[in-house]
């Protein structure tokens, strides 16, 4: 449930608190992540790239419903859209995006199933 005191797999990131930018940002993709709709359409964009009819047929969930999602995961800088002629296809936005989501979900399975942390 805790991350392990030596964590040597996270990256440096100084003896200097975090900016207040950085804070802001760090608050606005947890938040995107807080919703269960949000992350596993990131889940999805983690694995591969996606138009909104494939994710709604992968979700269960509405349309409209998946293009405000992906239009709030896109503003917070999550994902990026490309256009593939008149579809907008979908994909994380990077490696750190897609090692956040295996992070948390990661996190969640380890409390879930009481694992400890022996890495």
């Amino acid at each position: 449930m805790y991350a392990p005191d030596n964590a040597t797999h996270l990256p440096d990131v100084g003896r200097e608190p975090p900016s207040p930018r950085q804070v802001e940002t760090v608050v606005i993709a947890l938040r995107m992540l807080a919703d269960p709709t949000r992350l596993r359409i990131l889940w999805h964009l983690a694995g591969a790239e996606y138009d909104v009819a494939s994710l709604t047929a992968e979700l269960g969930a509405s349309r409209p419903a998946v293009s405000q999602h992906l239009g709030k995961l896109r503003l917070a800088g999550l994902v990026t859209v490309r256009r593939d002629g008149r579809r907008a296809v979908y994909s994380a936005r990077g490696g750190h995006v897609r090692r956040m989501v295996a992070e948390v979900l990661w996190a969640a399975d380890h409390q879930l199933t009481g694992a400890a942390d022996h890495e």
